[in-house]
Protein backbone atom coordinates (compact mmCIF):
# COMPACT_ATOMS: atom_id res chain seq x y z
CA UNK A 1 0.00 0.00 0.00
CA UNK A 2 2.71 2.68 0.50
CA UNK A 3 4.71 1.66 -2.77
CA UNK A 4 1.52 2.87 -4.40
CA UNK A 5 0.74 5.97 -2.10
CA UNK A 6 4.69 7.29 -3.35
CA UNK A 7 3.53 6.28 -6.61
CA UNK A 8 0.72 8.83 -6.53
CA UNK A 9 2.24 11.45 -4.72
CA UNK A 10 4.93 11.16 -7.49
CA UNK A 11 2.46 11.30 -10.11
CA UNK A 12 0.85 14.32 -8.67
CA UNK A 13 4.21 16.59 -7.97
CA UNK A 14 5.34 15.39 -12.18
CA UNK A 15 1.95 16.67 -12.97
CA UNK A 16 2.17 19.90 -11.06
CA UNK A 17 5.66 20.64 -12.53
CA UNK A 18 4.74 20.10 -16.23
CA UNK A 19 1.69 22.24 -15.79
CA UNK A 20 4.37 25.71 -14.36
CA UNK A 21 5.89 26.60 -17.76
CA UNK A 22 9.82 26.14 -17.35
CA UNK A 23 8.90 24.48 -13.57
CA UNK A 24 10.82 21.11 -14.74
CA UNK A 25 13.42 22.63 -17.01
CA UNK A 26 16.79 22.70 -15.21
CA UNK A 27 18.92 23.08 -18.73
CA UNK A 28 18.69 26.08 -20.88
CA UNK A 29 16.87 25.95 -23.97
CA UNK A 30 18.61 24.69 -27.12
CA UNK A 31 20.50 27.74 -28.94
CA UNK A 32 18.85 28.95 -32.61
CA UNK A 33 20.95 26.83 -34.62
CA UNK A 34 21.77 28.33 -39.15
CA UNK A 35 19.97 26.51 -41.04
CA UNK A 36 23.34 26.41 -43.40
CA UNK A 37 25.47 25.76 -41.31
CA UNK A 38 24.02 24.63 -37.93
CA UNK A 39 26.42 26.75 -36.19
CA UNK A 40 24.38 28.85 -33.57
CA UNK A 41 22.90 32.09 -33.88
CA UNK A 42 23.78 34.84 -33.24
CA UNK A 43 27.55 34.17 -33.25
CA UNK A 44 31.12 36.55 -34.16
CA UNK A 45 33.12 36.08 -36.97
CA UNK A 46 35.60 38.08 -38.74
CA UNK A 47 36.34 40.02 -41.81
CA UNK A 48 38.89 38.32 -43.67
CA UNK A 49 40.07 40.92 -46.13
CA UNK A 50 40.57 44.61 -45.91
CA UNK A 51 37.12 45.63 -47.76
CA UNK A 52 33.72 43.73 -47.68
CA UNK A 53 30.69 44.48 -48.99
CA UNK A 54 27.44 44.50 -47.23
CA UNK A 55 24.43 44.02 -49.46
CA UNK A 56 20.66 45.22 -48.43
CA UNK A 57 19.56 41.23 -49.54
CA UNK A 58 22.19 37.90 -49.93
CA UNK A 59 22.71 38.30 -53.84
CA UNK A 60 25.13 40.19 -55.72
CA UNK A 61 21.94 41.42 -57.65
CA UNK A 62 21.39 43.57 -54.84
CA UNK A 63 22.78 47.24 -53.83
CA UNK A 64 25.58 47.25 -51.32
CA UNK A 65 24.43 49.38 -48.44
CA UNK A 66 27.63 49.15 -46.62
CA UNK A 67 31.36 48.62 -46.93
CA UNK A 68 33.32 47.24 -44.23
CA UNK A 69 37.12 48.25 -44.38
CA UNK A 70 39.10 46.84 -41.36
CA UNK A 71 40.40 43.52 -41.80
CA UNK A 72 39.90 41.10 -38.58
CA UNK A 73 37.44 43.60 -37.92
CA UNK A 74 34.19 41.45 -35.81
CA UNK A 75 30.84 41.03 -36.81
CA UNK A 76 28.30 39.38 -35.28
CA UNK A 77 26.33 36.50 -38.05
CA UNK A 78 22.49 36.95 -37.09
CA UNK A 79 21.28 34.90 -40.37
CA UNK A 80 22.40 32.42 -42.96
CA UNK A 81 20.56 32.08 -46.54
CA UNK A 82 22.63 29.96 -48.82
CA UNK A 83 26.47 31.11 -49.59
CA UNK A 84 25.42 34.80 -47.52
CA UNK A 85 25.57 35.62 -44.06
CA UNK A 86 23.63 38.68 -42.61
CA UNK A 87 26.22 40.44 -40.29
CA UNK A 88 26.41 43.88 -38.02
CA UNK A 89 29.29 45.79 -36.37
CA UNK A 90 28.81 46.87 -32.98
CA UNK A 91 27.05 49.90 -33.93
CA UNK A 92 24.19 47.59 -35.18
CA UNK A 93 25.34 48.28 -39.09
CA UNK A 94 25.96 45.78 -41.95
CA UNK A 95 24.17 43.96 -44.44
CA UNK A 96 24.46 40.66 -46.38
CA UNK A 97 28.16 39.49 -46.73
CA UNK A 98 29.35 36.43 -48.99
CA UNK A 99 30.83 34.27 -46.69
CA UNK A 100 33.91 33.74 -48.50
CA UNK A 101 34.79 37.31 -46.98
CA UNK A 102 34.30 35.46 -43.21
CA UNK A 103 36.35 33.94 -41.07
CA UNK A 104 36.51 31.77 -37.73
CA UNK A 105 39.32 33.45 -36.53
CA UNK A 106 37.45 35.47 -33.40
CA UNK A 107 38.60 39.56 -32.31
CA UNK A 108 37.12 42.12 -30.60
CA UNK A 109 37.03 45.89 -30.51
CA UNK A 110 38.06 47.84 -27.56
CA UNK A 111 35.81 50.03 -26.77
CA UNK A 112 37.30 51.85 -24.70
CA UNK A 113 40.85 52.48 -24.11
CA UNK A 114 42.07 50.28 -22.11
CA UNK A 115 45.40 48.76 -19.73
CA UNK A 116 46.35 45.01 -21.06
CA UNK A 117 46.83 43.64 -17.64
CA UNK A 118 49.26 40.88 -16.85
CA UNK A 119 46.62 38.72 -15.23
CA UNK A 120 42.52 39.83 -14.77
CA UNK A 121 42.93 41.72 -11.54
CA UNK A 122 42.08 44.94 -11.34
CA UNK A 123 45.37 45.55 -9.67
CA UNK A 124 47.24 43.35 -11.94
CA UNK A 125 50.61 45.53 -13.50
CA UNK A 126 49.93 46.83 -17.04
CA UNK A 127 52.01 44.95 -19.73
CA UNK A 128 50.50 47.86 -22.73
CA UNK A 129 47.39 50.24 -23.27
CA UNK A 130 45.07 49.43 -26.05
CA UNK A 131 43.02 52.51 -27.56
CA UNK A 132 39.51 52.51 -28.20
CA UNK A 133 38.78 51.03 -31.85
CA UNK A 134 41.50 49.14 -31.67
CA UNK A 135 40.63 45.25 -33.30
CA UNK A 136 42.63 42.37 -31.11
CA UNK A 137 42.54 38.71 -31.24
CA UNK A 138 40.57 36.71 -28.37
CA UNK A 139 41.70 34.70 -26.24
CA UNK A 140 40.73 32.86 -23.00
CA UNK A 141 37.31 34.05 -21.85
CA UNK A 142 36.54 34.08 -17.53
CA UNK A 143 33.34 34.95 -16.66
CA UNK A 144 34.68 39.11 -16.17
CA UNK A 145 37.60 38.97 -18.24
CA UNK A 146 39.31 37.99 -22.03
CA UNK A 147 42.72 37.26 -23.13
CA UNK A 148 43.41 39.76 -25.95
CA UNK A 149 46.64 39.98 -28.33
CA UNK A 150 47.13 42.38 -30.96
CA UNK A 151 50.73 42.83 -33.14
CA UNK A 152 53.61 43.33 -29.76
CA UNK A 153 51.01 43.10 -27.07
CA UNK A 154 48.98 41.19 -24.90
CA UNK A 155 46.54 41.26 -22.02
CA UNK A 156 43.71 40.95 -19.86
CA UNK A 157 40.55 43.06 -20.14
CA UNK A 158 37.63 43.57 -19.10
CA UNK A 159 35.13 41.38 -20.52
CA UNK A 160 32.79 44.78 -20.51
CA UNK A 161 35.42 46.27 -22.61
CA UNK A 162 35.24 44.51 -25.52
CA UNK A 163 33.05 43.96 -28.38
CA UNK A 164 32.92 40.44 -30.01
CA UNK A 165 32.00 38.06 -27.40
CA UNK A 166 29.02 37.61 -25.55
CA UNK A 167 28.36 38.48 -21.82
CA UNK A 168 28.59 34.74 -20.39
CA UNK A 169 30.60 33.46 -22.58
CA UNK A 170 33.60 31.11 -21.51
CA UNK A 171 36.69 30.35 -23.78
CA UNK A 172 39.95 28.38 -23.10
Amino acid sequence: MARSYCGVIALAMWALLAAVPGAAQSTAPEPVRGPVTNLPLPRYVSLKSSEGNARRGPSLSHRIDWVFRHNGMPLRVTAEYGHWRRVEDREGAGGWVHYSLLSGVRTVTVTSDQDLLMRPDPTASALARAEAGAIARLGACLPDWCRISAPGAQGWVPKSAIWGVDTDELRD
